[in-house]
C-alpha cells in the first residue's frame, strides 16, 4: 500500500479544502495529511466525552473512517476541523449510549469502585520529575473528567485545544455567550478541586507512537478499501 512521504505530509501550503478535493479525485493517501493535522484535537474532544482512553481511541478511529466515507458531503461552509469534530462528537455520544445500555444491563454485576479507579495508574511510576509530571497530569485529567459533560467539552475545546469562541460555538451548536458561560463555570468547578492549575500541563495527550499507530491503522483500511 502506498503511504505518503514525511515531506508531503508536512506541506503547509495545501489547505484542507485542497486536500479534500484531491482525495475525492482519487488520491486516497492524502487523507493521512488531515489525520496528522487533527489527530490530537479530535482525540482530546472525544476523550472529553469518554473516560476510557481505549474507548476514546476506538471512537477516534471510527470517526476518521466515517469522515472518509462521507467526505463528499464536506462543502467547506465551515472549517474541516469543525466538520470532523462534529462527527467525532456524534460518534462519542453514540458510544456513550451503547456503554450506558451495557451498564444498565449488567448493573447487578457492576463494581462500585470501577468508575472511581479508572483514572488511577497502578503500574510503576517514572522516576523523579517524570513521576511528578505524570501525577500532576493525572490529577488534572481526573478533575476535568469530573466536570459535567457540557462544561468539560467547552473547557477542552477552549483551554486545551485553543479553539476560538466562534468555532467552539459552531462545533457544539450553541451560542457564543453560552460558550463563555460554560467555560467560566468549568473553571469555577475546577478551582474547587485544584488549588493551582499549571498552564503548561498537557492533558488527554495523544501523540508519538500512539498517534502514529492510529494513523497507520486507519490508512491501511482506507487504502485497502475496507
Amino acid at each position: 500500500m502506498e503511504r505518503l512521504s514525511s515531506l508531503l505530509l508536512q506541506q503547509p501550503d495545501l489547505t484542507d479544502e485542497n486536500v479534500v478535493e484531491r482525495i475525492l479525485n482519487g488520491e486516497k493517501a492524502l487523507f493521512e495529511i488531515l489525520m496528522l493535522r487533527y489527530n490530537q484535537r479530535l482525540f482530546r474532544v472525544i476523550r472529553g466525552y469518554l473516560n476510557d482512553k481505549e474507548e476514546a481511541r476506538d471512537v477516534t478511529q471510527n470517526t476518521y473512517l466515517k469522515a472518509y466515507e462521507n467526505l463528499a458531503s464536506f462543502r467547506g461552509g465551515s472549517s474541516f476541523s469543525t466538520w470532523l469534530i462534529k462527527i467525532g462528537i456524534n460518534e462519542a455520544l453514540m458510544r456513550l449510549r451503547k456503554l450506558k445500555r451495557k451498564l444498565e444491563y449488567a448493573s447487578s454485576l457492576k463494581n462500585d469502585d470501577d468508575s472511581s479507579t479508572s483514572y488511577l495508574n497502578t503500574g510503576t511510576m517514572n522516576p523523579e520529575q517524570k513521576a511528578i509530571q505524570h501525577e500532576t497530569r493525572q490529577l488534572i485529567e481526573q478533575a476535568v473528567d469530573n466536570l459535567p459533560e457540557k462544561y468539560r467539552i467547552v473547557y477542552v475545546l477552549r483551554e486545551v485545544e485553543g479553539i476560538g469562541i466562534e468555532e467552539a460555538a459552531a462545533t457544539l451548536g450553541i451560542s457564543e455567550s453560552n460558550v463563555k458561560v460554560r467555560l467560566f463555570r468549568a473553571k469555577e468547578l475546577l478551582q474547587k478541586n485544584l488549588v493551582t492549575l499549571s498552564e503548561d500541563v498537557s492533558i488527554y495527550e495523544f501523540g508519538g507512537n500512539r498517534c502514529d499507530l492510529l494513523r497507520e491503522e486507519v490508512m491501511k483500511k482506507i487504502l485497502a478499501g475496507y
